[in-house]
């Protein structure tokens, strides 16, 4: 006998709610450990020893500034962001994992464009969050900000995207493994999904969704929504070297032909291939 409808409407109130969009985000988008891997690979060639100071700029939750400082006792990090509720919540939960280094991390409710000091070893902007800057005079005078804000022999790293299908409306869905968040979370495998919803060619004006969607079939719809303009890497470079930055260089992501995906590796690169879709670090050098 099959169920009846009251049993089934009891069984969907009692389903769990979904786990906080901030955990599925650092999940499906994040990559911590492979960030500062590359940090610590570029900034050593770049001057020979190790970095200690890092911003993390449009941090959100902070996660990678929280990171930073529990590796290392010598290790110092800011974090900046507009959205005090957002940098709440990253002090909440990762906080309390980082005991007495805690002292180390500093987070900042402010304007990017107005943090200048104090001085660091290297600032980093993840994710495209730099993106919210649509015309040439704002981005530059970001850009501006950061140089002000490196120490001798500093790095600035963005990571930039591209390719023949990120200027047309597009959704992809990804299946994303069980894993045990910063602090010690367990999240439970889940689908990401991203949506390019809107693109314009004239100012390159793009509007993306991100989705998630559970196993038990609960769905946070529109979980982040970005209003980006899409800039390209000649762009970005022209406006490093204009906000004076003494040169800049790209790595791009490598691809795995025998998994079919991207190899996690990013490689210097002068000249490749425009993908369907590729992911590439943009570094400037004070």
């Amino acid at each position: 006998m099959g169920k009846s409808k009251r049993d089934k409407k009891k069984k969907k109130k009692s389903r769990k709610p979904p786990l906080d969009r901030h955990y599925l985000y650092s999940a499906a988008v994040q990559s911590v450990d492979a960030d500062i891997k590359f940090f610590k690979r570029v900034y050593k060639k770049r001057n020979g020893r190790p970095f200690r100071r890092l911003r993390e700029d449009f941090c959100g939750t902070a996660l990678l500034a929280h990171d930073w400082v529990r590796r290392g006792s010598d290790h110092e990090a800011w974090g900046v962001d507009l959205d005090q509720p957002t940098l709440d919540w990253g002090s909440a939960h990762y906080g309390p994992r980082l005991k007495g280094s805690a002292r180390r991390l500093h987070l900042l409710n402010r304007n990017v464009l107005e943090v200048t000091s104090p001085e660091v070893d290297l600032v980093t902007a993840s994710n495209f969050s730099y993106s919210v800057f649509k015309t040439r005079d704002e981005l530059c005078a970001y850009f501006q900000a950061v140089r002000q804000s490196l120490s001798a022999g500093g790095l600035f790293v963005v990571d930039a995207w591209g390719g023949q299908e990120v200027m047309a409306e597009d959704r992809e869905e990804r299946k994303i493994d069980a894993e045990t968040a910063f602090d010690g979370t367990k999240v439970p495998s889940f689908t990401y999904h991203w949506e390019q919803a809107r693109f314009n060619p004239i100012d390159h004006h793009i509007v993306c969704h991100i989705h998630f969607r559970m196993k038990d079939g609960t769905k946070i719809k529109r979980a982040f929504t970005y209003d980006w303009r899409l800039w390209t890497l000649p762009e970005m470079r022209e406006l490093l070297q204009q906000a004076g930055f003494e040169s800049s260089e790209v790595y791009v992501e490598g691809w795995d032909e025998e998994d079919d995906e991207p190899d996690g590796i990013f490689r210097r690169k002068t000249y490749f291939e425009n993908d369907d879709g590729w992911v590439a670090y943009v570094v400037g050098y004070a």
